[in-house]
């Protein structure tokens, strides 16, 4: 194989591909971080933390088996099926803001979801071990069919397997809409927020919904690059 397909690839123009997914995710972070930034200033009524209203939340939708706990970091949030546990972040769990509530609230959606047997997020966590796998094995596997002299048989397996991982974020897309619409949905009928602060949670968990939207479009964009890139079966000279 000659120099000059590694010098093509390495300035070729699907490089915008990947460009434009890394300035989707930046924008979807920046829009995040400032909205809850801006809520997370904003005191509820009601005076209830995240920890209090994730615990009132599940109580009222009859679910007694989910642990709330307390884990280090910004916008760590995160219910985790397999241990039925609900953590809540260093700016979520002991915060009466809006913001906070309404972080709490979108992870108690999670949770009546695994409760209620909500099929999406089932798909989805059966998809978690492939999906780690097809996250890091997927191009060093494409690599290195095109370093044993484009085997394409190694390429096409490479291919398939990233593809998982963009199957996972798809996925996402789904389960991540349904929680934030059950939360919103939770917070009002159980009186929780008032309704002009429920459209204020409502901009929290939309611009959180965004982040979700920017990393499937990456790895989609990614997967198409690589697929305009390899998936043809020509060898390159």
């Amino acid at each position: 194989m000659r120099y000059g397909y590694y010098y093509r690839t390495m300035f070729d123009p699907t490089y915008f591909l990947v460009l434009i997914g890394a300035v989707l995710c930046i924008v979807a972070q920046i829009r995040v971080k400032s909205t809850y930034s801006k809520y997370s200033r904003v005191r509820s009524r009601s005076g209830l933390t995240g920890a209090q209203a994730a615990q009132r939340i599940l109580q009222l939708s009859g679910i007694y088996d989910v642990r709330i706990e307390h884990v280090r970091g910004e916008l760590t949030d995160h219910y985790d099926p397999s241990h039925k546990v609900l953590r809540l972040s260093d700016s979520v769990y002991a915060s009466d803001s809006i913001a906070a509530i309404g972080v709490a609230a979108h992870e108690c959606g999670h949770a009546v979801q695994h409760n209620k047997g909500y099929a999406p997020l089932s798909f989805r966590t059966a998809l978690v071990p492939v999906a780690n796998i097809g996250s890091w094995a997927g191009v060093p596997i494409i690599f290195l069919g095109v370093f044993l002299g484009m085997n394409q048989i190694l390429i096409q397996i490479g291919i398939w397997v990233f593809a998982l991982a963009v199957l996972f974020q798809i996925v996402t897309l789904p389960v991540e809409f349904n929680a934030s619409g059950r939360a919103l949905a939770m917070l009002n009928n159980y009186g929780m927020l008032e309704q002009d602060e429920t459209g204020k949670c409502r901009k929290v968990l939309s611009a959180a919904a965004l982040t979700y939207v920017a990393a499937a479009a990456a790895a989609i964009l990614q997967l198409l690059r690589l697929i305009l890139l390899f998936g043809n079966g020509r060898r390159r000279d």
